[in-house]
C-alpha cells in the first residue's frame, strides 16, 4: 500500500486560515479607528484619515469650497484652479493677455512673444 503524505494539505489549509483571520481582524481594527468625516470629505483611499473631495481644500478641519473665478477652471487633482488660456492670474482673479501687436500668445497661454523677426522692446515687438 503506498502511503498518502497529507501533510502538505495541512500546512496549505492553515495558512488559508490563517490569511483569513489576519484579514477579519485588519477589518474589525479598522472600523474601530474610524473617524467622523466632515462634510464634502470621503475616507482615504490607502492609509487612515480623510481627504476633501475634488473642488475642496481642507480648511481648520473642515473641506472649504474652492472659489473659481471668471476665466478659470478647477485644476486636475480639484484642489486649486488655474486660468484659462489668454488669461493670467493675478491675485486672486484672470485677466486677459493683452497681446501686442506683431505678437502671439506663448505656448503656456498666460503671457506673449513676439512673431519672428520682431524682438521684444519696452512692452512692445520692433524690428531689431
Amino acid at each position: 500500500m503506498s502511503k498518502i503524505r497529507q501533510a502538505p494539505a495541512i500546512s496549505i489549509h492553515s495558512l488559508v486560515l490563517l490569511a483569513l483571520l489576519a484579514a477579519v481582524h485588519s477589518l474589525v481594527f479598522a472600523q474601530a479607528g474610524s473617524v467622523e468625516l466632515p462634510e464634502n470629505a470621503r475616507a482615504k483611499s490607502y492609509g487612515s484619515g480623510w481627504e476633501c473631495e475634488r473642488g475642496y481644500r481642507e480648511d481648520n478641519g473642515a473641506c472649504a469650497a474652492i472659489g473659481v473665478p471668471p476665466n478659470a477652471y478647477l485644476s486636475f487633482p480639484g484642489d486649486t484652479w488655474k486660468c484659462d488660456r489668454g488669461y493670467r492670474t493675478v491675485k486672486e482673479a484672470c485677466v486677459v493677455v493683452n497681446v501686442v501687436e506683431n505678437a502671439h500668445l506663448d505656448s503656456s497661454g498666460n503671457d506673449w512673444e513676439c512673431n519672428r523677426p520682431y524682438r521684444k522692446r519696452q512692452g512692445n515687438c520692433a524690428l531689431p
